[in-house]
C-alpha cells in the first residue's frame, strides 16, 4: 500500500540535543562532565521527564542521591534551552523535501517533557507545519512502549501500512515495525538519506 504519513522523531532527527552543550561550560573538565552525565543525569533518568514528571521532582529527588553534585543537578532545567543547540541539516533537509512535495501528511512523536517542549515549539517554527504531534511528557508513556504508537494511529486516524517513521533510535524503529508502520533509523548519511528518498519517491 502506497505511503501517504510521514512521521518524524525530532531530538537526533531534526532538533540536537546534547546535555554536554551545557554542562561542558559548568564542569570545564570533559572527564568529570561525562562521568556526571554518564552516570548521574543519565538518559534513563532523563527519560522521566520525557515520561511527564516533573524537572523539580526529579532534580530534588536526584540531588538527594547524590549530594556531591547538588549544585550541578539542580542546574539542569536552568540549563535545558543551551542544551538544545539547533536544527539538524540533514533531518530538515528530508522534512523540506518531505514538505514540499505536497505528498504527504507530517506528523511528530517525540520523546519529551511537557514542560520544555513548547520551547521547542515557538522557537522552532517548522514544527508548526507539522498537522499533528505525539509528545510523551504529555501522554505519560515514551517511545517504545506500544502504547505511545497507537495514541498516534488512533489519533490522527493513519494507518500503519500507510505511515513511514524515521527516529535514530533502533529500539523505537523495531517497536514501530511490530505495529506494522513502515520505519528506518535516521542516520543523516548520505546513503540514509538516498534510501529514505527512495522510500518515498522523492528528491532529496
Amino acid at each position: 500500500m502506497a505511503i501517504k504519513n510521514v512521521v518524524f522523531d525530532f531530538g537526533g532527527v531534526l532538533l540536537d540535543w546534547n546535555p554536554r552543550y551545557f554542562y561542558s561550560e559548568i564542569f570545564n573538565d570533559d572527564e568529570k562532565m561525562e562521568y556526571f552525565i554518564q552516570n548521574i543525569v543519565t538518559t534513563k533518568w532523563n527519560s522521566q521527564m520525557d515520561r511527564g514528571r516533573t524537572f523539580d521532582e526529579c532534580m530534588n529527588e536526584l540531588a538527594k542521591e547524590h549530594e556531591e553534585y547538588r549544585d550541578q543537578i539542580m542546574l539542569y532545567r536552568k540549563g535545558w534551552e543551551k542544551m538544545l543547540k539547533g536544527e539538524i541539516s540533514s533531518g530538515i533537509k528530508v522534512l523540506n523535501a518531505v514538505l514540499n512535495s505536497g505528498k504527504y501528511k507530517v506528523y511528530g512523536l517525540t520523546n519529551w517533557s511537557a514542560e520544555t517542549f513548547p520551547y521547542a515549539f515557538n522557537k522552532y517554527t517548522f514544527l508548526q507545519k507539522f498537522e499533528g504531534i505525539v509528545v510523551s511528557g504529555e501522554e505519560k508513556m515514551i517511545k517504545p512502549e506500544k502504547g505511545i504508537y497507537q495514541t498516534l494511529l488512533e489519533r490522527y486516524q493513519l494507518k500503519p501500512e500507510e505511515t513511514f517513521f524515521m527516529d535514530d533510535n533502533k529500539d523505537n524503529i523495531a517497536m514501530a515495525k511490530s505495529r506494522g508502520i513502515n520505519a528506518l533509523v535516521f542516520t543523516g548519511t548520505d546513503e540514509n538519506i538516498k534510501e529514505i528518498a527512495k522510500i518515498l519517491s522523492l528528491n532529496i
